[in-house]
């Protein structure tokens, strides 16, 4: 019989498993996730009682790695902050997926805006010092995050639509982020 934790981790890599295999608007039925995770299909409402409930866990489990990196980063340059939450986002998308699904199903409690505190604080300080492109904290950090959250939501699609290979457009895109929200020196 396996623990708790065991089986909360397999219920929740089978809940993105089905995501990522039907797509978002095939829905996610309980039903199938207790299936795919090989569990008792009433340890899903046991353990977590809801559809949402079971995303949230899944973000909250696979935006650790995520949020760790912003926490490091805390700091650094903005353009190195920039490169590594890009980077960071296209190794690791499922959070970023994770909570586009729970916004767009009604639910208020993702949050986007990674390091909220310490990135703010950054961001402010650097606003100070005139190295932003504008002096909007709020807003630059609203669409540091949007930019990063389409790009990886969409990137094949947009690597497709380009023809181009994605590994390629990253790179690209990546200079380009760092372009759009970092004032250059000098």
């Amino acid at each position: 019989m396996r623990d708790r934790e065991a089986t909360e981790e397999s219920l929740r890599a089978a809940a993105v498993a089905l995501l990522r295999r039907g797509g978002v608007l095939a829905g996610l039925n309980l039903r199938q996730v207790a299936d795919e995770a090989r569990v008792n299909r009433g340890l899903v409402y046991q353990y977590f009682g809801s559809r949402r409930a079971l995303l949230r866990s899944a973000l909250f489990h696979r935006s650790r790695p995520n949020a760790e990196d912003a926490v490091d980063a805390a700091g650094l340059p903005l353009r190195e902050r920039l490169s590594r939450l890009f980077w960071t986002s296209l190794r690791n998308p499922e959070p970023v997926r994770l909570a586009t699904l729970l916004v767009l199903d009604g639910d208020d409690r993702p949050r986007v805006l990674l390091n909220r505190g310490a990135g703010r604080a950054d961001l402010a300080a650097e606003a100070e010092r005139g190295e932003l492109p504008v002096e909007d904290v709020e807003a630059v950090q609203a669409a540091i995050a949007s930019t990063i959250y389409g790009y990886t939501l969409l990137r094949e699609h947009l690597a497709q639509e380009i023809g181009l290979p994605a590994e390629e457009l990253d790179k690209r895109m990546a200079e380009c982020v760092e372009a759009m929200f970092a004032r250059r020196p000098g």
